[in-house]
């Protein structure tokens, strides 16, 4: 952070900054609340890049009306210089495009145990979230994932301006980890020795870590972990029998998906049903550490689709 040349930023220590000010960019927040919409069914995937009007959508205090003209991002905490930037300046930046995928987690609750250095997000939006009020949407990434290649600040969205809906002007993206740590209406960026005592690190989006057998231990939702979907068939669909039948769909993961597996070939295939009746194909997906989809009873455990041969 210290690297970045000085005509690209305003160094706090060159102003007359007052901690928070960036918020001021915020106008107002509308509409207020919680407010989601579902993700389409996975038979209607059929292109690799997903529309903005069908991908899904999560809003957990309200959105945020930003004020671009104002808009600044503020980089401080254990860094060498503070700083800050306004949109023009990040736009005139070295940038970078990727393709990632995008899955929302949920919220069980309960507090992780603290530990490691942090880098912490905050967003403009505020308000309630089940039952609890916060002044500020506050996530954290450890250290070495905020400073991978792939994370993001981005102010564009297939080729368009991010939307208030999705968190614009700017917003952090990171992929292969749960959508909660994508933090919308950005404006602050701070290097932190600890975790965020915000509620959506504390209280909201953490689980059980299934590692533990004692069902005690609790862990923030982080990294994304194996999953897939059946695209083809669709749930129900009729098929002659003795008719080649192509079952095809995705898989995802933060590491690399090496394996998808059906019950009984690999994860495209034109299979040949000799018998008529109800079939039920599933698919389970492995990664590159040999983390494997559960077969049953976890967010992620592997898709299932009935199909009729007649």
């Amino acid at each position: 952070m210290s690297h970045i040349e000085p005509t690209r930023v305003t160094f706090l220590e060159d102003t007359t900054y007052i901690r928070d000010s960036e918020r001021k960019a915020l106008t107002e927040i509308r509409p207020k609340g919680f407010y989601i919409r579902q993700p389409p069914r996975p038979y209607e995937l059929l292109d690799n890049v997903t529309s903005e009007e069908a991908l899904f959508q999560t809003i957990d205090m309200g959105a945020a009306i930003v004020d671009c003209d104002h808009w600044t991002l503020v980089v401080d905490g254990l860094v060498e210089r503070p700083f800050f930037i306004n949109l023009a300046q990040l736009r005139r930046m070295p940038w970078e495009s990727i393709i990632s995928f995008h899955e929302c987690y949920g919220s069980p609750l309960t507090a992780p145990t603290k530990n490691g250095t942090f880098v912490w997000s905050d967003g403009l939006d505020s308000g309630m979230f089940a039952g609890v009020s916060a002044d500020r949407y506050q996530k954290e990434l450890p250290i070495k994932k905020a400073l991978s290649l792939n994370v993001l600040v981005a102010y564009e969205m297939n080729g368009q301006p991010v939307s208030t809906e999705r968190g614009g002007p700017a917003k952090l993206v990171v992929p292969g980890w749960y959508g909660t740590n994508s933090t919308k209406w950005l404006c602050r960026l701070s290097v932190e020795e600890t975790r965020s005592s915000n509620p959506f690190t504390t209280m909201f989006y953490n689980e059980v870590d299934p590692t533990d057998l004692s069902s005690v231990r609790m862990r923030p939702v982080w990294e994304v972990e194996p999953n897939s979907m059946i695209v083809r068939p669709r749930p129900e669909e009729m098929f002659p029998c003795h008719n080649h039948v192509e079952v095809w769909g995705g898989a995802w993961d933060a590491e690399e998906i090496v394996r998808v597996e059906f019950e009984w070939q690999f994860f495209r295939l034109r299979v040949l049903f000799s018998r008529s009746g109800r079939c039920i194909i599933q698919v389970r997906a492995t990664d590159s550490v040999g983390t494997q989809q559960p077969l049953s009873n976890r967010r992620n455990h592997v898709p299932t689709v009935q199909i009729q041969i007649e």
